[in-house]
């Protein structure tokens, strides 16, 4: 039966569906929650939560980094931030938050002007390895050849390459373009590309011989994209695509895994459920993690599209704090809107449809919601 849907004559769209339209159905066997493994492993390196957070200054700072990997996760420093370009970024910090709505956009702007300055990309990874937790930076493909070798000569564990959307095969008439292939090739570590939504751009950044992929376009909480562009990929159809093209990259290539990460559109302890059932192997949060007391944005939100020079695509929002980072990720809540005890929520899905794994979980029954949950 196909899928698609008559726009008017002249076109034709598919149905895609987000997070909010589907949901998962328990089967015949249930598990105690504490039987039951969130471990992950990527590469060499393994992680008690299949969390890594977002690479936004509203989120992570080099202390938080190091607080998330004592939790179990992965903090990912975004190397083209405050921290990289100020030696002493609070004050910045504290005058975005502060800032009214309508002069927000350009001051971020003017502040993230300045220069990135490579002994701070150095000083920032060097902190957070000092802690003794794994290392992850992330930078735009733009900056990736100006700033990737002192990244690595930092020291970094995973190397991360982000963007609003990333492709293995991207052209321009101005300047060489990064040749993934290439580049990852050469590359001592794991590196992390994205984002991707569909099954065949998945697919092409898979043959670049990444470790993971992130999936995701414009539906973040801070993210405009929608708006501006015109450009969204709800994220239940684009998780499951990309899983589909992990599944035949793996027959395609003789066993090779390429982890499938979840970036944007996971605000919610149901979100993350969703996206592992949908294939996901880990999940990368901003906003669900913008929401602890330790953020640097004390409760606002923003990423790297609210700054951009020329065509902002994002906006600094306020997301509220929920609790402590330990109480974000483990407990308790005392409340029941999915912003705190992540983890917890996670596994009692997990028990209550009887998986006791995050691989067996993606293989859990899922079906198109016929109401909008709140």
């Amino acid at each position: 039966m196909s899928n698609e849907i008559e726009i008017g004559r002249g076109k034709r769209g598919r149905r895609a569906y987000s997070f909010d339209d589907i949901a998962i159905v328990p089967s015949r066997r249930t598990r105690d929650p504490k039987d039951v493994s969130v471990e992950w492993q990527i590469d060499a390196y393994h992680f008690d939560l299949p969390i890594l957070s977002a690479p936004m200054d509203s989120v992570m700072s080099p202390s938080t980094a190091v607080a998330l990997g004592n939790h179990g996760g992965l903090g990912v420093l975004d190397l083209e931030g405050l921290w990289t370009r100020y030696e002493s970024p609070e004050p910045l910090l504290a005058e975005i938050r502060d800032l009214p709505a309508e002069r927000a956009t350009q001051r971020m702007q003017e502040m993230y002007a300045e220069p990135i300055k490579p002994e701070l990309i150095t000083q920032r990874l060097k902190e957070v390895r000092a802690a003794g937790v794994t290392v992850a930076g992330a930078l735009s493909p733009q900056r990736t050849q100006e700033h990737y070798q002192t990244v690595v000569d930092a020291g970094v564990d995973l190397f991360v390459i982000r963007g609003t959307t990333v492709s293995a095969e991207h052209v321009s008439g101005n300047a060489e373009p990064l040749n993934l292939k290439r580049f990852i090739y050469e590359l001592d570590v794991p590196v992390v590309v994205g984002g991707a939504s569909t099954y065949t751009a998945a697919l092409h950044l898979m043959r670049t011989g990444a470790a993971g992929v992130l999936v995701g376009f414009g539906g973040g909480a801070a993210h405009t994209t929608r708006v501006g562009l015109g450009i969204h990929a709800p994220m239940a159809t684009a998780v499951s695509d990309v899983a589909a093209a992990r599944r035949d990259y793996l027959d395609e290539s003789g066993g090779r895994y390429v982890h499938v990460i979840a970036d944007g559109g996971v605000g919610r302890s149901g979100d993350i459920v969703k996206a592992v059932a949908c294939g996901a192997d880990a999940v990368m949060l901003g906003a669900a993690l913008a929401r602890a007391e330790e953020a640097p944005g004390r409760g606002w939100h923003w990423g790297p599209e609210a700054h951009h020079p020329a065509l902002p695509r994002g906006e600094r929002v306020e997301v509220g704090t929920a609790g402590t980072l330990e109480q974000v990720l483990f407990g308790p809540s005392g409340t029941a809107d999915g912003t705190l005890n992540l983890v917890g929520a996670l596994r009692r899905a997990m028990a209550t449809t009887g998986y006791s794994d995050l691989k067996e979980f993606q293989r859990v029954e899922v079906v198109v919601s016929p109401y909008q949950p709140r």
